[in-house]
């Protein structure tokens, strides 16, 4: 694993208590950061990683909050400020999907995934770079898809939020650069989760068809790249997209 030095660095991460999210929590802390996170509904795997977090001497915080709800965002926002004094780097990670074909497509699955994938990175960019300008220093990582690049059939929702992402991420590197704050996403391919643990022989093996590398993901791998961007070794990078897909999107 390896460790950027993140030390007194003030972290907050979106849907940070399971999966990629999970990852991306502990690898930041492990690089030194104290790391405030949201979750959705499970309080009891969120109450074990803030514990795991003080083991290992970090200062840890977790929120249970609806991320595409733009006033319960800026609680968090300011909650962790009033906490912390800072925030140096926002991961937006919360992301559900609703797959389904376009022609079968409810509009409450368009506006669930469209709110809780884009409207979220919206309300946390919005509450944070305001700290970040005051403070002349900052980092937004937004972790969107690689389909948010190429397209997906059955994923209309999911990839037009992702998209946004990319889109909205570009527009905010350009609008704070000169504050010294840099904004960047990350366009994972197939990561190893609870999700892709569900797949059939069948269907991991047309997935790794389309792999140059013919492998998925660990979380770790997403992770790393995200203390990568939090790092100061960055900060000559804004606007980008990277693709971390194993060679999918070329």
């Amino acid at each position: 694993m390896t460790h950027y030095n993140l030390t007194g660095k003030i972290a907050l991460v979106t849907g940070g208590s399971r999966g990629i999210g999970r990852s991306i929590v502990l690898h930041l802390a492990h690089s030194g950061a104290d790391v405030a996170f949201t979750y959705r509904s499970k309080v009891d795997e969120a109450n074990a990683l803030v514990a795991e977090l003080q083991n290992m001497g970090r200062t840890s915080v977790a929120f249970q909050s609806n991320a595409a709800d733009a006033k319960q965002s800026d609680e968090v926002v300011q909650s962790v400020i009033k906490t912390f004094g800072r925030i140096d780097i926002l991961v937006n990670n919360a992301g559900i999907t609703k797959d389904g074909l376009l022609m079968r497509m409810s509009e409450q699955d368009w506006d669930d995934v469209i709110s809780t994938n884009l409207k979220s990175v919206f309300n946390f960019t919005k509450s944070a770079c305001r700290q970040m300008m005051s403070q002349q220093s900052g980092k937004i990582i937004n972790i969107a898809s690689v389909v948010g690049v190429v397209g997906n059939a059955g994923q209309a929702n999911y990839v037009a939020s992702k998209a946004g992402v990319i889109g909205f991420t570009k527009s905010v590197a350009k609008e704070l650069a000169s504050r010294n704050i840099q904004a960047n996403c990350i366009a994972p391919g197939f990561i190893e989760t609870d999700m892709t643990e569900k797949l059939n022989e069948k269907q991991k093996e047309a997935i790794l068809s389309v792999i140059p590398q013919k492998r998925i993901a660990k979380p770790e791998e997403i992770a790393s790249v995200v203390c990568f961007l939090a790092s100061q070794d960055s900060n000559y990078i804004t606007g980008q997209t990277l693709k971390v897909d194993g060679g999918m999107a070329m």
